[in-house]
């Protein structure tokens, strides 16, 4: 079991059987993209479990995924993640996974991220929703677990799925990032990506604005790039061992 040791942290975290479990020690409040778990919730756990990168190639397998939210919730329960729980699935190997703060006074901001961009798109961009197979040599999905010690407004938590995205965006046009779809297009993204956003239910601070002009904002901004940055450096790195 690992633990940032930062004074008003109750966050552990722990990889095991190709899951990264979050415990917050609580039950915080959290928005979501996540498969499990998703929308606005009050969960103690966020679990990131890795997958096949292409579980439709295996068959009958892929029948474990069929289900993500109920097959979440049962791998929570075997693997012991407090209950509720949010879930997200990505094929990034967890060996890959990037674990980062950013702190002022009395606000703390924790972020686990995996990064993969085997299917990166541009936002609106045409054709690329029609489910087209093909095979996939490094894994796709970026997931962003944000957990902060403050206590957000409901607007407030919106505003930083909002600022974490611009960031992550940000962070791939800086790298040159193109759409997986043949086009010439930057990617904003990948075609699975997800954000989760765990606020502290009894925080010493309360945040009614997250936006970019904010401190809390710009927190964000800041911790996101970083750790997308990171997590695009080995996930090239893991491209390059495994051609």
């Amino acid at each position: 079991m690992s633990q940032l040791n930062t004074k008003g942290s109750r966050v552990k975290y722990r990889v095991r059987r190709d899951t990264l479990i979050v415990d917050l020690g609580k039950p915080y409040r959290i928005v979501s993209s996540a498969p499990r778990g998703g929308g606005i919730v009050r969960a103690r756990s966020i679990v990131n479990h890795q997958v096949p990168a292409n579980p439709v190639t295996l068959g009958r397998v892929v029948r474990k995924w069929s289900d993500p939210a109920r097959y979440l919730g049962q791998l929570a329960m075997r693997l012991k993640a407090a209950l509720p729980v949010v879930g997200l699935m990505t094929a990034v190997p967890m060996r890959q996974l990037v674990v980062d703060r950013e702190q002022s006074d009395l606000v703390l901001i924790e972020c686990f991220c995996t990064v993969g961009v085997t299917n990166a798109v541009r936002a609106g961009e045409e054709g690329v929703h029609k489910g087209t197979r093909r095979t996939c040599d490094q894994p796709g999905t970026i997931n962003i677990i944000l957990v902060t010690n403050a206590t957000l407004t409901a607007p407030a938590m919106v505003g930083a799925v909002q600022v974490a995205t611009e960031s992550k965006t940000a962070t791939l046009i800086k790298n040159k990032v193109r759409s997986t779809s043949g086009r010439s297009y930057l990617a904003t993204g990948t075609g699975t990506d997800a954000v989760v956003m765990a606020s502290s239910l009894d925080g010493d601070y309360r945040v009614h604005y997250s936006g970019t002009h904010t401190e809390i904002g710009s927190m964000i901004g800041r911790l996101v790039a970083r750790c997308v940055q990171k997590g695009l450096n080995r996930s090239i790195q893991w491209y390059k061992s495994n051609r």
